[in-house]
C-alpha cells in the first residue's frame, strides 16, 4: 500500500485500521493522525514509538495492562483481539498441553502479583518454549526493567502488526 493511501485516510478510517497496532490502545493511532502527512511506514512506526516513550511510567503500565496473559482465558474463551489469536496461534500457545497450560497459568500468576501487568513477549518471535522459558527468567527483574522489557516487546508486536496492516490490502479493512 502506498502512503498517499494512509495519508489520505480520515481520522476514523485511521483509527479503524491502526487502533489495535498496540493491543486495544486506538488512543495512539488517535494521538499519532496529526503528524500526518507521513513520509513512510517509518515515520508512523517513529510517531508511535515517540509517543509510547513520552508516557510515565504509569502511562506505560497502562499499555502493558491492555494485553492479555498469553494462553490464558481470553485465549480459552475466544475474546483476544483477532491480531492476538493469530499471534498466540502461530506461536504454538493454542495446542498447548494440559501440564504447559497449568505451568502458563501459574507463571502468569506470579508475574502478574509481582509486576502488576501481564508478561508481554513478542510471541511471533518466539516459540511456546522460549515464551515459557524467557516467562519464567523475567520474572525475575526488577520491577523498572521488566516495564522497559515489556515495552521494547511491545514496540516490536507494534512493528510487525504496522507491516501487516500496511502489508495487506488496506481496503478490506473499512
Amino acid at each position: 500500500m502506498d502512503i498517499s493511501v494512509v495519508n489520505a485516510l480520515t481520522y476514523d478510517d485511521f483509527v479503524k485500521i491502526f487502533g489495535n497496532v498496540v493491543e486495544k490502545c486506538p488512543l495512539i493511532s488517535a494521538a499519532i493522525w496529526s503528524h500526518r502527512p507521513f513520509k513512510d511506514l517509518a515515520d508512523i512506526e517513529t510517531h508511535i514509538t515517540e509517543f509510547i516513550e513520552s508516557l510515565s511510567d504509569s502511562g506505560k503500565e497502562g499499555i502493558l495492562r491492555c494485553h492479555p496473559d498469553l494462553a490464558g482465558m481470553d485465549l480459552q474463551s475466544g475474546t483476544l483481539t483477532r491480531e492476538s489469536q493469530e499471534e498466540q496461534s502461530q506461536a504454538g500457545l493454542t495446542t498447548l498441553d494440559s501440564a504447559e497450560i497449568l505451568r502458563m497459568y501459574r507463571l502468569n500468576s506470579q508475574y502478574k502479583e509481582r509486576f502488576g501487568f501481564p508478561f508481554i513477549i513478542c510471541v511471533r518471535m518466539n516459540n511456546k518454549a522460549d515464551i515459557l522459558r524467557q516467562l519464567s527468567d523475567r520474572i525475575q527483574n526488577e520491577r523498572a526493567l521488566e516495564r522497559e522489557r515489556a515495552i521494547e516487546e511491545v514496540k516490536k508486536i507494534c512493528s510487525l502488526r504496522l507491516h501487516n496492516v500496511v502489508l495487506s490490502d488496506i481496503q478490506t479493512k473499512l
